[in-house]
This record gives structure tokens, C-alpha cells and sequence, in this order.
């Protein structure tokens, strides 16, 4: 199972605070608006997703080309999904969330 490309999704307090620091790092914000509280950052091939007010907590993020296909999957699997959307149309975005046996957050997220 192809879960796509990974990021990883940044609960933060401050969004152009966050933004400032990860920039001093290296990364470019790539995508976002920071008046909704959202930033996406690329360095190399790594990426992060910074959000503030949107995840109760860091987040393990794929963005997937089919992700109604994993969720067929995992639903096959009996993995608890926590949280769907778009789940029941046959195209445009969609999205689904589980938890790890750790309790990580885990998003797979078709745009």
C-alpha cells in the first residue's frame, strides 16, 4: 500500500513565529495563507506543515493520489477511523484519520 508522499503536520502556537524559525532553517513556505493560520515548508525533500488552532496535536501527514482507496484498505484491516471527509464522493478531496497504537495522529489526505 502506496501511502504518498510524507509530511509532517506541526500543532503550533504562533504561525508566523513557526514560520520565522523553520525559515531560519533552511525552509521556504511553499504553499498557505498565514491569515488562516496555515503554512506548508519545503527544505530539500523534506516538508512540514505548520498549523495553528486546526490539530489538537503534532500530526503524521501522507498526501496520498487515492485516498478512498487506503481507506478500503484499512477499513479491510479493522483500523479504527477516527475522522473522514469525502470519503462518500467518487472524486476531489478527501481525507481520513487514525491513531497508532501510541496514540500518534496519523492524516492521509487527497487534495
Amino acid at each position: 500500500m502506496n501511502l504518498g508522499i510524507f509530511s509532517i503536520s506541526l500543532a503550533v502556537k504562533d504561525i508566523k513565529v513557526s514560520k520565522d524559525f523553520y525559515e531560519k532553517l533552511g525552509f521556504t513556505m511553499i504553499d498557505g495563507n498565514l491569515d488562516q493560520k496555515w503554512a506548508i515548508l519545503k527544505n530539500g525533500t523534506s516538508k512540514i506543515g505548520l498549523f495553528q488552532g486546526m490539530f489538537p496535536k503534532n500530526t503524521l501527514t501522507f498526501n496520498s493520489e487515492n485516498a478512498r482507496d487506503i481507506h478500503k484498505k484499512i477499513n479491510g484491516e479493522e483500523i479504527m477511523v477516527t475522522m473522514s471527509n469525502g470519503m462518500d464522493k467518487n472524486e476531489g478531496p478527501a481525507s481520513f484519520m487514525i491513531t497508532d497504537p501510541d496514540g500518534n495522529p496519523i492524516l492521509v489526505d487527497q487534495h
